[in-house]
């Protein structure tokens, strides 16, 4: 700070020779300042001014300047003399005058406005502010409440930067060698876009440790919605630079891409959105993130599960950064049940927590699995089969383009055709939970609108919704919307068409699980069918099915001893669905229990009655003559 002392002296001795009512107190002041400027402490500053003078690359006006602002949060004397110097009564940041004269520079606007712009690397970096809204020159020059700090004891970042930030995996996969490189040649900005699971942070991790540079991991999607995404990215890229570290910064579609390259460090921004043109006029080097394979994610679940992670777990195609947040909350969940080690069934319900994401459930803790469908066995076997596909897609990419090319995604689509309550609800929601994401059911009274355009738009928010959350895309009652294409006799089938080509594109591009489910299979349409790798049919449950649905929804139930349940009767003359049998199971037990008593067949002929009577059908004849 000698130079500093030097030119506060010069200052003080001008205004003291034209006859300054403030000159003892200012004498003083400086005299205690010099007095300071021996001690251990500011030899400290002196070592943390210099530090970030080195990482943001000021040039000796700018350090001047910025020397001049922390001056003023380094003692009373500093915030005193400064104070006089600006010509107040009291303590008082420098003027922007008096800091361009402290500094050497001219006290001019014009040089005010180069150096303090909005633009000036101070100014951008996030450094020092110009406070107040006088003119430029009567402003207050004010370093930032973290600077005050790091050039102090340390400090630490705002307390909203906590909460954002993420702890990773580094695993090399393909594009890491593409952002090493960038890294090395001082790229500003990689843009690397990434799809549900994909593994983007372990890649951009990845690259940082190749370099043995340290990074800064965060997530703008859990910033505090009433902080400002720009002070945000200000900040976090204010902390990498103090530091040395490079920025990674998730959720970056939510910055501008001139917030993202105006700080001093490099950014590798991760986004599920793809690169927009019209963000910027120069085009950042972009990478796509793969999604791990098996072998990845079984390296990462290796610490918890060891050699028992088995391949229902780690085909679950979850992110390294899920993979972590699942494993943390099974062991917590299981040291608090007391148990030794992290069973299987333990992962497999943190896993479900995990995909619960913006999807309610009545009953959040249950979940559905295999055990839960009673089908045919060629049904239950291509349940299975549209499982393998999801759990071992990104193995199958792997190999090369198979899915196809020319847009097309890389997206598993399946029709559950068969009459209502015959299980295809229930089968979507198996495949959700036993892949652990979420099931987003879409109501179709809510998607199709009679304005021209408006249905396209509706259908383009649902498919970006199941993206953002990576859920399985549910269309129920699919045949009211994608039924055969008609002949185009006037404007209406013309829009119609329009309509159904859309979701036919959108599909094809859509990397999640998208499930329809239709009580007609012959009104589906051809060139929509050639879209679909799976075709499932429901059908009406036969007697041997009918048996094991009723044994299924009736057991654990207590029932009457002196008035059993006769299975055998119900599943050879009560015809009816699935969804049916649990209704008059539900309805039978509701019964029994209002009458206090075990539930006994006749609580089940009566249900039977009830519902064949809300079917519009006309009821087994034993159940017709009971009242």
């Amino acid at each position: 700070m000698t130079d500093l002392l030097h030119r506060l002296t010069d200052a003080v001795n001008r205004r003291v020779e034209a006859g300054w009512a403030h000159a003892s107190a200012a004498e003083a002041a400086l005299a205690a300042l010099s007095a300071d400027d021996a001690h251990e402490t500011a030899s400290a500053t002196r070592k943390q001014l210099d530090t970030v003078v080195r990482q943001f690359g000021l040039d000796e006006a700018d350090a001047a300047l910025f020397e001049v602002a922390a001056l003023a949060e380094q003692s009373v004397a500093a915030h005193l003399l400064l104070g006089l110097l600006s010509g107040n009564e009291g303590p008082a940041r420098p003027s922007v005058a008096v800091a361009l004269e402290l500094a050497g520079l001219p006290p001019t606007g014009g040089v005010a406005r180069a150096r303090l712009g909005e633009l000036a690397p101070l100014r951008r970096y996030g450094l020092a502010g110009v406070l107040g809204s006088d003119v430029l020159l009567a402003r207050q020059l004010a370093i930032t409440e973290r600077l005050a700090g790091f050039l102090g004891d340390g400090g630490l970042p705002p307390v909203y930067v906590l909460p954002m930030l993420v702890d990773t995996v580094p695993i090399a996969v393909d594009g890491t060698d593409v952002v090493v490189a960038a890294l090395q040649s001082q790229s500003r900005l990689v843009w690397i876009h990434t799809r549900p699971g994909g593994a983007a942070t372990s890649l951009a991790t990845a690259a940082c440790d190749r370099l043995g540079v340290a990074c800064l991991v965060a997530d703008l999607n859990r910033l505090d919605p009433a902080v400002p995404v720009a002070e945000a990215v200000t900040a976090l890229q204010l902390e990498c630079a103090l530091d040395g570290l490079v920025l990674v910064l998730i959720g970056a579609e939510r910055a501008s891409a001139a917030t993202l390259t105006a700080g001093a460090v490099p950014v590798l921004a991760i986004s599920h959105e793809p690169w927009n043109p019209q963000w910027s006029s120069e085009l950042p080097l972009i990478v796509s993130a793969p999604r791990l394979s098996v072998a990845d994610r079984q390296e990462v679940w290796a610490p918890v599960l060891g050699g028992a992670a088995g391949r229902e777990i780690t085909a679950m195609p979850l992110s390294p950064e899920q993979i972590v947040a699942v494993s943390r909350h099974a062991d917590r969940m299981a040291r608090l049940h007391g148990e030794d080690t992290v069973s299987i069934d333990r992962i497999r319900h943190s896993v479900r927590q995990l995909g619960r994401g913006r999807v309610v459930r009545a009953n959040p803790d249950a979940s559905a699995t295999l055990d839960d469908l009673v089908l045919s066995g060629h049904a239950l076997d291509e349940i299975r089969r549209l499982l393998d596909w999801a759990r071992y897609r990104d193995e199958v990419i792997a190999l090369g383009p198979l899915h196809g090319k020319g847009g097309k995604g890389t997206g598993i689509c399946a029709l559950f055709a068969g009459p209502p309550g015959t299980g295809k609800t229930l089968a979507a929601h198996v495949i959700a939970d036993s892949l652990g994401m979420d099931l987003y059911q879409v109501e179709l009274s809510s998607i199709v609108d009679k304005y021209i355009g408006e249905t396209e738009k509706n259908l383009e928010k649902v498919f970006a919704e199941a993206e953002a959350i990576n859920a399985v895309l549910f269309f129920d009652e699919a045949d009211a919307l994608f039924g055969s294409r008609s002949e185009v006799k006037d404007a209406k089938d013309r829009y119609a068409n329009q309509e159904i080509a859309y979701l036919l594109q959108r599909m094809e591009q859509f990397d999640g699980i998208t499930v329809l489910a239709s009580n007609l299979r012959g009104n589906i349409d051809p060139a929509f069918a050639r879209r679909l790798h799976f075709i499932v049919s429901f059908p009406e449950p036969d007697a041997p099915t009918r048996r094991r649905l009723w044994h299924r929804h009736l057991g654990g139930l207590p029932t009457d001893r002196k008035d059993p349940v006769d299975v055998d009767w119900l599943a050879s003359h009560v015809e009816l669905a699935g969804g049916d049998v649990r209704n008059i199971v539900l309805s039978a037990a509701y019964a029994a229990v209002a009458e206090g008593k075990p539930l006994g067949m006749r609580h089940i002929d009566a249900a039977v009655r009830r519902e064949y009577i809300k079917l519009g059908r006309r009821p087994p004849e034993r159940v017709a003559k009971k009242v």
